[in-house]
């Protein structure tokens, strides 16, 4: 699935081990999602920004993503950093939602 593809999909709720992204399938996915890599069965990924504004404010743009598709990242970030890290709990690991906000994230990104 391209990041386009990925990016114009919304969440859905998400059960069962069965619903996990995992081996070869992840990797092809991720193939399109720029820096995000795989650790522990999360989905993560690490952005630098010049200041602390544009650095909250990309922050703020992750929250409304996370809060309009109802999938909640775990977010660290610093005076110029921002660490964005996805998992879907309910299949104890990467689910298409993950996959689906970072496509999103990343197509936010582009349009800045």
């Amino acid at each position: 699935m391209t990041l386009q593809e990925l990016a114009q999909q919304h969440c859905t709720p998400q059960k069962g081990a069965h619903r996990r992204i995992e081996g070869e399938a992840l990797h092809t996915c991720l193939r399109g999602l720029r820096g995000w890599i795989e650790q522990d069965k999360h989905l993560s990924k690490d952005f630098q920004f010049t200041d602390y504004a544009q650095t909250v404010a990309f922050v703020n743009q992750v929250a409304a993503l996370a809060a309009a598709e109802d999938h909640h990242p775990d977010i660290m970030f610093g005076a110029n950093r921002v660490r964005v890290v996805f998992t879907t709990h309910s299949v104890r690991g990467i689910s298409i939602n993950d996959l689906i906000c970072a496509a999103r994230i990343e197509a936010m990104r582009d349009a800045a």
